[in-house]
């Protein structure tokens, strides 16, 4: 029986990826799937043998009971930390664009480009990655989307470049942004030991210089060939924020929480509050204690609402994961003896099927990958090995480069693109990206997999 249950949790398991991939709704996805699992193990514990129960604990001391609490309560009420850090995360991104502080960051880039496009470009590439080590979300990624993509084509960068390479540089920045590494952080069983500024800080800065640099080499090749412009054009497309100018100084805002983080071990959530309380007070923004209450309140209302759809989803991600771990006995029956229990081939495989974490795909967590994850965790790959490799997929190959990412679907309406064509840029960059970094995962978690 626990090998029929097995069989049939694989075939759901295809069933979503079809859902995923033909653009289906991932938050109701999930949670359906969450029940499906969970009817599934709980009848696996009624109609399994005796033999096979004792020899997997978590399927011999299952309850009904026990199975609704874990699904259904547990994973709803576990998140309290990163709902907070959400709110406080994306509070600070809407202190960058309410001060200004990230347009004029971008309006310095272009003037110090002076009349070179692709080194324009290029500077922008890099100042995109560094603000977006702090933003996240699609309402951050448009309001800087506005103001960018028109510099880029104003500058006689393709459409198709100048999309791929803002999406790269996106992506680069978010492998040290703490929000998406808290989202996908409550996938693992044992995440909360694995800490942003301490295991994971050097396959972070590593995959941030990968793709940084992949995204740079991409610009500049692709923008051999580019029709004839002029760079003032380009100034132009730059908001000034109401005439007001920005002091030099707060534009290390965008780049503080991390360092803060990093240079004192401070905690991410105070140092996006000293940051943000940083630029307001530079930007002469805190003129009373009114006017404070005021900006502080409309931001984090602001905020919020931003990230609601996401924590919604978090929460329905988190008891599909904790459906999928009541699963994994039954996981293990049908695929325990195919999949490898080497770190390098596990490596080698995320790195050839890298391509596998597009369209919410099974080796992204922004998909159906969480169900993989918990194949892999089942078998006994510790949290150090398994986090960077689905990392990378994720937000390389489906952040960066997928189209069934929302912002990647309003830049190909707001620039008029091609979605194959877009495609055909955004996947060897993202690919190439994920063999590097998956040998990265090798050489520095390779020793500690199991």
């Amino acid at each position: 029986m626990e090998l029929f249950i097995g069989i049939v949790l694989l075939i759901s398991f295809v069933g979503l990826v079809i859902y995923a991939v033909r653009g289906g709704n991932m938050a109701l996805g999930v949670i359906i799937m969450a029940t499906l699992w969970t009817v599934l193990a709980v009848l696996g514990h009624f109609t399994s043998s005796e033999a096979f129960l004792a020899a997997n604990e978590a399927a011999g001391s299952l309850t009904v009971m026990d199975a609704i609490n874990t699904v259904y309560q547990t994973a709803f009420t576990d998140n309290g930390a990163n709902t907070v850090l959400f709110f406080f995360g994306a509070f600070f991104g809407r202190i960058l664009l309410d001060t200004g502080i990230a347009p004029a960051l971008i309006r310095k880039t272009v003037e110090l480009g002076g009349d070179k496009p692709v080194v324009t470009a290029v500077l922008l590439n890099i100042v995109v990655a560094g603000i977006f080590t702090s933003m996240f979300g699609t309402g951050a990624v448009i309001a800087l989307g506005v103001i960018v993509l028109p510099i880029l084509l104003s500058l006689g960068i393709d459409k198709r470049v100048a999309l791929t390479s803002f999406m790269l540089a996106i992506g680069a920045g978010l492998y040290l942004n703490a929000l998406p590494f808290a989202q996908y952080q409550i996938y693992y069983a044992d995440g909360s030991d694995y800490l942003f500024n301490g295991q994971y800080l050097r396959f972070g800065i590593t995959a941030l210089a990968v793709q940084l640099i992949v995204t740079i080499g991409y610009t500049i090749i692709a923008s051999r060939k580019r029709r004839h412009s002029v760079a003032w054009a380009a100034s132009t497309a730059v908001p000034d924020h109401g005439g007001k100018p920005v002091p030099g100084i707060a534009l290390i805002t965008p780049f503080l929480p991390v360092a803060l983080v990093i240079a004192f071990n401070m905690p991410i959530c105070f140092a996006f509050l000293i940051s943000a309380l940083f630029a307001l007070i530079v930007c002469g923004k805190l003129t009373s204690f009114s006017e404070a209450a005021r900006i502080i309140t409309k931001n984090f209302n602001d905020g919020v609402v931003d990230t609601a759809p996401l924590l919604c989803f978090m929460m329905f991600i988190q008891a599909f994961n904790k459906a999928a771990s009541l699963c994994v006995p039954y996981f293990n029956a049908v695929l325990g003896d195919v999949i490898p229990r080497s770190a390098l081939l596990i490596c080698i495989i995320f790195a050839v099927f890298a391509p596998a974490g597009l369209f919410r795909g099974p080796l992204t967590l922004a998909g159906s990958g969480a169900a993989m994850l918990g194949i892999l965790s089942g078998l006994g790959f510790s949290t150090v090995l398994l986090y960077p490799l689905f990392y990378a997929p994720t937000i390389t190959m489906n952040i960066s480069c997928c189209i069934t990412q929302s912002w990647i679907v309003w830049g190909l309406n707001y620039t008029k693109n091609d979605s194959k064509e877009y495609l055909t840029h955004s996947i060897p960059c993202g690919w190439i990206i994920c063999i590097i970094l998956a040998a990265f995962t090798y050489f520095y978690f390779g020793a500690m997999a199991f």
